[in-house]
């Protein structure tokens, strides 16, 4: 194993298998330590249309293509008493279809991508440690599979480690948690299940509850249907008690939701039930001297728009961006990280709102939802969401000022009919091209630009 290397990734899903491939193909060295063995498994199936570009720019796009995955051609919504289709073949969307996958194989196949583009991957290793010298961190202590330890050295560290988050949340200490959306989520796999009617294909299915929560369906490619129960952490426990088990609190939430469970009645559960927190946080800082925060190692968002693989390599390719431009010389270590700061939390904070703002569709009809209808004044501090609204919707104001009028004109807005167009629902699933990469010299971010061919590089307007 490479005891000294250029750049040094935290971990291998698709933040850093996406960051380490980038880096590889413009021929820098890139080292890869990844806790555990591919293939792994990890939740999170229903990808967005703006996968497709990124796996481009990363040269990937035909080993996805050719896996076979369910094409994702848009959105089922049964929300707060309506129905409504999303179709991904509008005008403005960056592709007309995503995926549905099963993230050990998508996952794996972003890994094995990245060790072919040349990057030095190495599994079943644990990084103990990350060891700073005058403020930035300059290697890292780790332990291989077989008990073996060791150290390696680097220029530049990605932490891409997940929710476990290695650096920035175990060792920088710099996450913060949010007031709302601290979710818990209990899924399960299903055989046998029909089609979403008047869906488009491969479509997922997004449901409102009553009371307390929201299901998802997504259809898979080895035939299961993957059907999921998110909820508040305060109400799941409640309500497993008065249930008396998972499984019982499960059922009786799909019982709750005739729509879905119609598309079960002759469907058996083929797995047992996975539990897990979906608690949503932020930290302080994406990025520092030396080093960068990748995907959920930096930020992490209620799954309701399937936004975690997005954010994931979209972040990956803003780091491996910055680092290559600052590697050749072409960008100033402190613009590169004023760039991957300013553009990632704003892609986040964007998405932020319209996660509070598609909650607000619940109307107040329970504490927990009418916690979630704005952000509590702790979670807005250090975020300037005043400018997420300005990015989304023309002429909002400052959200400080007016955060109640802004919000319902955020969802007035996005939940208007196209002219000429079937009524349209509120949905991340269609509004990823809001989240476009900064590539335009005419509106630089923090004073810089991206330039993606023939690798992604960052430039300064001329």
């Amino acid at each position: 194993m490479r005891e000294t290397t250029h750049v040094l990734v935290i971990g291998g899903g698709p933040a850093g298998s996406t960051a380490a491939a980038l880096l590889a193909r413009q021929g820098f060295e890139v080292t890869l330590l990844e806790r555990d063995r591919f293939p792994r498994y990890h939740v999170g199936e229903s990808l967005l249309p703006s996968l497709l570009p990124l796996l481009d720019v990363m040269g990937a796009r035909d080993v996805v293509e050719r896996h076979g995955f369910v094409r994702k051609t848009g959105a089922f919504y049964g929300w707060g008493g309506q129905e409504w289709s999303l179709g991904f073949d509008e005008p403005g969307r960056p592709a007309a279809y995503s995926f549905q996958v099963l993230r050990s194989e998508f996952d794996e196949l972003l890994l094995r991508h990245a060790q072919g583009q040349g990057a030095g991957v190495r599994e079943g290793t644990t990084v103990r440690r990350v060891e700073f010298e005058q403020g930035r961190p300059v290697a890292v202590d780790w332990t291989g599979p077989d008990g073996r330890e060791g150290r390696t050295s680097f220029q530049y560290l990605i932490d891409a480690s997940g929710r476990a988050g290695v650096l920035g949340a175990r060792q920088l200490r710099h996450r913060r948690f949010h007031d709302v959306f601290r979710n818990v989520a209990a899924w399960g796999y299903w055989r046998g299940a029909k089609p979403l009617p008047h869906a488009p294909d491969g479509a997922i299915g997004v449901f409102s509850l009553p009371r307390h929560g929201w299901l998802w369906a997504i259809p898979l490619h080895d035939g299961t249907l993957s059907v999921g129960l998110v909820t508040d952490k305060h109400s799941f426990t409640q309500a497993r008690r008065h249930a008396g088990s998972t499984q019982a609190l499960y059922d009786r939430a799909l019982a709750q939701c005739p729509s879905l469970a119609r598309l079960l009645d002759d469907a058996h559960l083929a797995s047992g039930l996975k539990v897990e927190s979906d608690y949503s946080y932020v930290s302080d800082a994406f990025c520092g001297p030396g080093y960068f925060l990748a995907g959920d190692a930096a930020c992490f968002l209620d799954p309701l728009l399937s936004t975690g693989v997005h954010l994931a390599m979209y972040s990956a390719t803003l780091a491996a961006a910055s680092l290559a431009s600052v590697l050749t010389g072409e960008v100033e270590q402190a613009d590169a990280r004023g760039f991957y700061q300013t553009a990632y939390r704003h892609a986040y904070e964007r998405l932020l709102v319209l996660v509070s703002a598609f909650y607000r569709i619940h109307d107040g009809r329970d504490a927990y939802f009418r916690k979630a209808q704005s952000l509590s004044r702790r979670d807005q501090e250090g975020l300037h969401l005043h400018e997420s609204f300005l990015n989304i919707i023309t002429g909002a104001e400052d959200l400080h000022d007016s955060r109640s009028d802004a919000v319902d004109r955020l969802q007035h807005a996005l939940t208007q009919p196209l002219d000429g167009r079937p009524d349209r629902g509120l949905g991340g699933h269609g509004t990823s091209h809001m989240l476009n990469l900064p590539i335009h010299p005419d509106q630089p971010t923090a004073g810089l630009y991206l330039h993606l061919t023939p690798h992604p590089r960052l430039r300064y307007p001329h």
